[in-house]
């Protein structure tokens, strides 16, 4: 094997890799986003209302 074939290898597994790393991290956001958007309402109607009164 000499050093291009090794590089076109180290490149498609460095390709892969970081595609396995996006997967699991696009999965990782869309299952936190439901509870994120709840807690981020939630934390915007306690300002409407309780800063109002200030």
């Amino acid at each position: 094997m000499n050093g291009d074939n090794k590089n076109l290898i180290i490149t498609i597994l460095a390709i892969i890799g970081g595609l396995v790393v996006l997967g699991w991290f696009l999965r990782l956001t869309f299952a936190l986003l439901g509870p994120l958007f709840f807690i981020g309402a939630a934390v915007l109607i306690y300002l409407m209302f309780f800063k109002r009164n200030r």
